[in-house]
């Protein structure tokens, strides 16, 4: 059967245009009840709707009889996390359900779409779209939502119906889920039955623990306000958009400030460079929550304040509504500061985009008495407490647990949400792996067997033809040098003297796009996981293990497929030709750096690995110094190793990291196989090519840096990488030697991060931090996506491949860097978690340790100190709850604050005292208490302490080019 729409369309030219729109319509379409005897067997495989309904769906107070549930879109929406539970089972879900949905949340269309396809849950997608019975047209004078709304209860009466066809034993109804008042009063019109979620849920008499889990939401789907009014309305989204096109606000990413819940900053993007905007206050900030996408008003120049240096954490047992004492913690943000600290400043007049997810954290236990709401802290600084109703407070208390928002009305100080799983108790090495994981958003389920499917079938080994197709380098002495354990070798290296004179260089990447092809399931798990994350114990691999650890992974003594790039040198290091070839090697050694580094130094050892190895290693030092000439920058980062216990696997002994002059060694060929790379794809491709670029900080970034060496009598110079590297190169004191360091971290700091892009949606390709105008990642592509692209376009760009339609299409290789560019930031932050994590245990069983520290920043109430032997940093606070105040001055021109006369610098060192905190069994954690100097007087407790987690240039990473 077919139906027709016709309708004119004005195209761009202004020309009138007839459009026919036609809509077929079947009568074979199945209902999804298995063994169904009116509709004919389902597709093998097929999730079928149970027939009758099994006592999950059956166990309703409201009926008792078998029945099949079908959410309209809101319910679905604002309840995913009720329909993913294993009790919510036999669900239809329409078409025009799933397409409403698919329109307005992708996050929450994923995850029903992963239900659906759960045999388990017996969810059914039933295309009522094209059914002949359940199609219908949408009336005069009715909307898109009024007609969908109809569509939703034309079907739940074709189903009923359906069923009362069928005669069974026992009566089996379809009831009609929504939380929409007018729909229910109409389904109730129409003879269907019809619930609120709420009241199923409650009906659910041997699950009432589904309760905790309903969002909290009024029939409209909104949430609900009453009460004094904290916060502005948000504008509608017609009024933000007319005044972000006509410049009355600004649009920009929305992020929380991690020492200080009373202000942010929002990154307005636009003109080829971001601008950012300062946010100070509760009511400012009106319920932004951290990554949202918001629209802010500048306030008048006379308003704007300088970024606090105030500590500040949203910590304290309180009245959740009590904003009287947020504005007493407001005045401390506002201080006298010349006219040039002061930044653009703004308010948040409505949100764009929410990036609202399930967060990880700790349930705060309400005082009072049989309460059941409660506080949720999460275990992201920058997300402010939620507010949940529980009757399981109890058993929650001391477990890690995962909560979702519903909505933040303009009432309540904090946002309300709802409890959506309990993931074990706090401390267990599994479950805080699992809340890092799932905090930080890392892809770490199992592959599936559709993606296993595309991996080649074992036992494989390279073919004549394959050889055939490849440049055979079998015979050159290429060895690999890594951290020790590493199971994914992604690269080797070679160096030999030719017949001229001359040195040929060749950097051997594992050729993983072989393997690996465009579109596949394979292909596309990869491209979403983005990267491997490290964590101190585990690996989460970006492609199944036969690749990363066999297949791919570039070990001695078998035959790999790799993609070579070859340089012919002079001695001094001078590129004379360069060339790509897919090939295939046979690596002659495997060595960690430690190995690698005692053959290059011993005295006996002349075998041709050795040779190889010096010759690199030679040539390594003049890459670099030519690149430091040029501007590049040495940076620092504090970098820890654990020793594990081998049967606890706690860890057992904890040390900075040591680098050699096998990881500069290494660190050169691979930034020049990089760059290499980069200016070959640019070529070929100067619109399609992904580049990875590190924008300069703006100038106010490096303001902390040039005060505090200026504390010191040194002076640092930021107007251009050279510059700054000139100036942290001469920054050196003899009587204070760990200084120059301290610089070169407080220098790391201020940098911005380092981004993929694609080159034809950008101008600025200048990598700051390698002082390169060109870059790219070609050198590790088992551990990062990116680099899978890059061999694709260089592999085109070589005749050695051919393309395919989304390799050159810019604006999706955008998208794709969107991706990455999260991905690559997410796994940072959770490898530093996961340190962070094991140094608690670390210091579990320690006692009291007395270290040496260094006072990294200065702030108005507390100083932030580092403690170089374990890479840890914390807070010292110098005021604390129900204790005498201090008298405290802060100077911001010369960073230093003084606490009962005794004067504090950026860079000083003091003495600490590093504990674990177990009063709280709950929250457990690291804390530091200052012992010299000694204050009279105070005490002077520690806060919680982190590990580093800030933006690092390309400078510092495990194998700094790959």
């Amino acid at each position: 059967m077919l139906t027709s729409r016709t309708f004119v369309k004005r195209t761009r030219g202004g020309a009138v245009r007839k459009v026919v729109r036609e809509h077929y319509l079947r009568d074979d379409i199945a209902c999804g009840l298995a063994g169904c005897r009116l509709c004919g067997p389902e597709g093998a495989g097929r999730p079928c709707l149970e027939a009758p309904p099994g006592p999950g769906s059956a166990a309703s107070s409201l009926c008792p009889q078998p029945h099949y549930l079908l959410p309209d879109t809101n319910l679905l929406l604002h309840q995913i996390d009720i329909l993913e539970d294993p009790v919510i089972r036999n669900v239809i879900i329409l078409q025009t359900v799933l397409q409403e949905v698919r329109g307005r949340s992708a996050p929450v269309y994923k995850r029903i779409k992963d239900v659906i396809t759960n045999q388990e849950k017996h969810f059914y997608s039933f295309t009522n779209e094209h059914h002949k019975d359940t199609y219908i047209e949408q009336e005069k004078g009715e909307n898109p939502n009024d007609r969908n709304d109809r569509a939703i209860r034309i079907a739940v009466k074709w189903y009923n119906e359906h069923l009362q066809k069928l005669q069974t034993e026992e009566k089996i109804q379809v009831i009609l889920l929504t939380n929409d008042r007018k729909n229910k009063e109409r389904a109730v019109e129409e003879g269907i039955t019809a619930y609120t979620c709420e009241e199923y849920i409650k009906s659910l008499i041997a699950n009432p623990e589904l309760v905790d889990r309903l969002a909290s939401l009024n029939d409209e789907g909104n949430e609900i306000e009453t009460g004094r009014i904290i916060f502005s309305e948000h504008l509608p989204l017609s009024k933000l958009q007319q005044g972000i096109k006509s410049s009355l606000y600004l649009q920009g990413t929305f992020r929380a400030n991690r020492d200080n819940y009373l202000e942010a900053t929002v990154w307005v993007h636009g003109d080829g460079e971001e601008r950012e905007i300062i946010i100070q206050g509760l009511r400012n900030l009106n319920r932004a929550v951290h990554e949202d996408i918001v629209a802010v008003e500048l306030l008048p120049k006379d308003a704007w304040v300088a970024p606090s240096s105030v500590v500040l954490h949203d910590d304290e047992p309180q009245n959740e509504d009590d904003v009287e004492q947020e504005e007493e913690k407001e005045n401390c943000l506002k201080s006298s500061v010349s006219g040039r600290m002061l930044r653009p400043t703004g308010r948040v007049v409505g949100i764009i985009k929410r990036n609202w997810r399930p967060f990880c954290g700790m349930l705060c236990k309400s005082q009072i008495k049989e309460a059941r709401r409660h506080l949720f802290t999460p275990a992201d600084r920058r997300i402010p407490r939620i507010r949940i109703e529980t009757r399981q407070a109890s058993t929650l208390e001391g477990q890690r647990i995962i909560v979702a928002i519903d909505g933040w009305p303009r009432n309540s100080r904090y946002p309300n949400g709802h409890f959506v799983k309990n993931l074990g108790a706090a401390g267990d090495k599994e479950t805080e792996t699992e809340v890092l994981l799932l905090e930080h958003d890392v892809p770490h389920q199992a592959f599936s067997q559709v993606v296993l499917s595309f991996l080649p079938k074992m036992p494989w080994s390279i073919t004549e033809q394959d050889l055939k197709c490849r440049e055979d380098l079998r015979h050159l002495c290429v060895c690999s040098v890594d951290p020790p354990g590493c199971t994914d070798i992604d690269d080797a290296l070679h160096c030999r003297e030719l017949e001229n004179g001359n040195l040929e260089v060749g950097v051997h990447i594992a050729d993983v796009s072989h393997f690996i092809r465009p579109g596949n399931a394979l292909d596309q798990e990869s491209a979403k996981r983005g990267t491997t994350v490290y964590l101190c114990e585990k690996r989460i691999d970006m492609v199944p293990e036969l690749l990363s650890s066999d297949l791919c992974s570039l070990r001695s003594n078998v035959d790999r497929f790799a993609f070579s790039c070859i340089w012919e040198m002079t001695p001094s290091a001078d590129i004379l030709k360069t060339r790509f070839a897919k090939s295939v090697i046979n690596s002659k050694a495997s060595l960690t750096y430690a190995e690698a580094q005692m053959k290059i130094d011993s005295t006996n050892i002349n075998d041709d690995i050795t040779a190889s190895l010096r010759g690199l290693n030679r040539l390594a030092k003049i890459l670099k110094k030519r690149r430091i000439d040029n501007g590049a920058l040495t940076l620092s980062s504090p970098e820890v190793r654990f020793h594990m216990d081998s049967e606890t696997h706690d860890p057992i002994d904890l040390q900075t990291k040591e680098l050699k002059e096998t990881n500069s060694m290494v660190e050169e060929f691979m930034l020049l196989a990089n760059i290499s790379v980069a200016q070959k794809i640019y070529e070929e491709f100067s619109e399609h090519a992904l580049l990875r670029k590190h924008p300069a900080p703006p100038p106010s970034n490096y303001d902390i840096l040039v005060k505090a060496a200026k504390s010191k009598g040194l002076e640092v110079k930021t107007d251009s990488a050279k510059a700054l590297a000139d100036s942290l190169d001469s920054a050196e004191s003899p009587s204070f030697p760990y200084l120059n360091t301290l610089l070169r971290i407080l220098a790391t700091r201020c940098m911005m991060q380092a981004v993929y892009f694609c080159s034809g949606m950008d101008n600025d390709f200048h990598h700051y931090g390698l002082a390169s105008p060109i870059y790219t990642h070609f050198t590790s592509p088992i551990r990062r996506y990116a680099d899978i692209i890059v061999h694709r376009l260089l592999a085109v760009a070589i005749g050695a491949d051919c393309t395919y339609p989304d390799l050159t299409d810019k604006h999706k290789l955008a998208e794709l860097c969107n991706n990455l560019n999260y991905r690559h930031k997410m796994a940072q932050y959770a490898q530093r978690a996961s340190v962070a994590f094991h140094t608690q245990l670390f210091f579990k069983n320690k006692g009291v340790v007395n270290e040496e520290a260094y006072i990294l920043f200065v702030r108005k109430n507390a100083i932030v100190v580092l403690i170089p032997k374990y890479g840890l940093e914390g807070t010292v606070f110098f005021e604390g709850k129900d204790k005498p105040k201090p008298a405290l001055l802060y100077n911001d021109e010369i960073p230093s604050l003084t606490v009962e006369g005794i004067v504090f610098y950026t860079f000083d060192k003091v003495k600490v005292n590093i504990m674990l905190d177990a009063s709280n069994v709950q929250h457990q954690k690291i804390r530091m208490a200052l012992v010299e100097p000694t204050i009279s007087g105070i005490s002077v407790p520690g806060q919680d302490v982190q590990l580093s987690s800030h933006n690092e240039p390309e400078m510092k990473k495990k194998k700094l080019g790959k």
